[in-house]
């Protein structure tokens, strides 16, 4: 059974207006389990523009499945811009991280999940956090938002030369600096820090590259962070659970053997 909440009942920073969309929900999908386990938060993709509903509850519904709790966030996209969907994916892993005992998670297991855009949302959450403000009024605010695990499907990791022009557009406006360039460019923000990461990617992707998710890579093994990656040759973009492509539809089973050697 799933539950949404809001992100902020009282009403989120930067809402332009009253509208659904201007306030974010997470909403939960919780499995019975004797013993706290690790939970994944994902992130439907869409170019900042929309939500992808094949890469929300799907996704929540077979991770379920693999014995792992999931929440699905709905995180704001054009009007609104950067840093509006980053403060929106922090604050689902801090609510997640105080929650977590209700919840019957481990607080020190909690991933992160995204396709395409939302995909660069999730290594946005995975190279950009805090950990927590010691003395914040909000308890929410004293958690970390660093993610113990990244997992990146198809992502727009780049937002130089390998980018997706709509992720760019809608995030970072029709002409950005290049320090905005630079700052959103994920593959430029790794560091040890960065949580071990799964990424999986298609040859074939003609929307986003398959470079971006190699930039990724390469970033992660040059600050020796845990990663494991697969290249599928065959297909395209937006493949969310890929159930009907023999090949890439191993992405989740690998993925979840891979959530459990991470201790979730």
């Amino acid at each position: 059974m799933s539950n949404t909440i809001y992100l902020w009942p009282e009403g989120a920073p930067f809402a332009k207006g009253n509208e659904d969309s201007d306030q974010p929900t997470l909403t939960s999908y919780l499995v019975e389990s004797d013993r706290p386990r690790g939970a994944v938060i994902v992130c439907p993709g869409g170019g900042y523009e929309f939500l992808a509903d094949h890469e929300g509850e799907p996704i929540a519904k077979r991770l379920n499945e693999l014995g792992f709790s999931a929440f699905v966030l709905r995180y704001r996209f054009a009007p609104y811009s950067h840093p509006v969907p980053l403060t929106d994916v922090q604050r689902a892993i801090r609510l997640v991280r105080l929650r977590a005992q209700e919840w019957n998670i481990d607080p020190e297991h909690i991933g992160i999940l995204g396709f395409s855009a939302g995909g660069h949302l999730a290594s946005s959450a995975a190279t950009h956090f805090d950990h927590g403000q010691a003395d914040a009024n909000d308890p929410i605010d004293r958690m970390s938002c660093r993610p113990d695990a990244a997992i990146v499907c198809y992502p727009v990791i780049s937002m130089g030369e390998f980018r997706h022009d709509g992720s760019r557009r809608n995030l970072l406006g029709e002409n950005p600096s290049q320090a905005d360039i630079d700052l959103m460019s994920n593959e430029l923000q790794v560091t040890p820090q960065t949580p071990p990461t799964f990424i999986w990617h298609t040859m074939e992707d003609d929307l986003v590259p398959v470079e971006n998710a190699l930039l990724f890579a390469t970033a992660l093994r040059r600050n020796k962070v845990p990663f494991e990656l697969h290249v599928y040759e065959r297909h395209g973009h937006g493949m969310g659970l890929a159930e009907w492509e023999p090949s890439a539809r191993t992405w989740m089973p690998l993925c979840g053997e891979w959530l459990i050697k991470q201790g979730f």
